[in-house]
């Protein structure tokens, strides 16, 4: 008998510490201090409105290696940034061609420059210049005499200056999940003056920036919150100059990229950032302490790659056309969506081709 009270006490001892362990491991050291997230109804009612249209897009360029972000130059060649470091680009008779090398596996969005080129945001160099005769420079790497970590998209005003988004100012990308999982504003929106060199916050305080586009006119800008489920304006020009306001929210998915279509409308690519099934996730800290603590336990939460879903919204804010591909049979994680010709061209982190899709 005391040898049986022995064991079960022993035992229990035993469990107790690894209790008491695994409570300060998740606590104590954990790389988070949460928010909770509210997630828009729109998030999980999206499956009742779904068309799957984006299963009807043609794949060009199988193979390729994410291809976050899709831009086409004044000529009409389709370019795309890819995580094995290529800059590939498509000409008119849709042949892809390996352009330029970075040895980088971090490129993210792509923009195409006025006075030839590209400028790409490469979340470990910074903001890069790319042209045809003299491969790649750095334009910027530090922001007030800090590295610059997590360039995440870039736009080129026809002035010069460039605007360009930083996702998080505390984690890298290869920790993106971190910065959902702490739900706190860590990005900003920064405008770079080639001519003075001087780097200035536009906006501060972002939830997870990400996409930027610029008006038709230019006389604002817009910068997508993915954790807010919205995107912000910022005026640049008349009566509204300096102001902020909110440009859409309430969006059945995290703004990823945005870009400005041909009528002066955006498309916006969104990404499901969360189930319904596991949406409780993001209303609980101690689950956010634990999935931040076990990596490996995020992607039951993660439903970025179930499905793809782009919207098209105009000057007003308001959604005009919605495709998407609800289970991602087709395509999935779309992360940007760029119009041209009478063709919508999509980047995805998930798929291995850009999609191309009849309008």
């Amino acid at each position: 008998m005391a040898s049986t009270i022995g064991c079960v006490t022993l035992t229990l001892s035993l469990v107790l510490a690894v209790l008491f362990a695994l409570t300060v491991q998740v606590f104590y050291f954990s790389p988070i201090d949460p928010l909770l997230l509210e997630i828009p109804p729109s998030v999980f009612s999206i499956s009742s409105t779904k068309n799957n249209k984006l299963q009807n897009v043609i794949k060009l360029g199988e193979g390729l290696k994410q291809p976050e972000d899709v831009c086409v130059d004044k000529d009409g060649v389709l370019y795309t940034a890819t995580r094995d470091g290529w800059i590939k680009r498509m000409v008119r008779n849709g042949k892809w061609e390996n352009w330029k090398h970075i040895d980088s596996s971090t490129l993210l969005g792509i923009t195409t420059s006025k006075d030839g080129g590209l400028i790409v945001c490469d979340t470990s160099l910074g903001l890069l210049k790319v042209t045809e005769e003299d491969g790649f420079s750095v334009i910027l790497s530090q922001v007030n005499g800090s590295q610059l970590i997590f360039a995440d998209d870039v736009i080129e005003a026809s002035d010069g200056n460039i605007y360009f988004s930083v996702g998080s100012t505390k984690f890298s990308l290869h920790n993106w999940h971190l910065d959902l999982l702490e739900a706190r504003p860590n990005g900003q929106l920064l405008k770079y003056n080639p001519m003075s060199n001087e780097t200035a916050i536009v906006l501060d305080d972002l939830f997870f920036a990400n996409g930027v586009a610029l008006s038709k006119d230019e006389d604002y800008l817009i910068v997508c919150e993915t954790w807010k489920f919205r995107c912000v304006r910022n005026w640049l020009k008349g009566i509204n100059k300096g102001k902020t306001d909110i440009f859409i929210e309430n969006l059945p998915g995290g703004p990823d990229n945005i870009n400005l279509a041909p009528d002066g409308s955006f498309w916006i690519a969104l990404v499901q950032i969360t189930s319904e099934r596991f949406g409780f996730v993001h209303t609980s800290k101690v689950c956010k302490h634990l999935l931040a603590s076990f990596p490996r336990l995020f992607n039951l939460i993660n439903s970025a790659t179930k499905s793809a879903l782009v919207v098209n919204v105009g000057t007003d804010g308001k959604i005009i056309r919605k495709f998407d591909d609800n289970e991602g049979k087709v395509i999935s994680f779309v992360t940007s969506a760029v119009e041209f010709e009478d063709h919508l061209y999509l980047g995805s982190l998930h798929s291995d081709f850009v999609g191309k899709l009849p309008l």
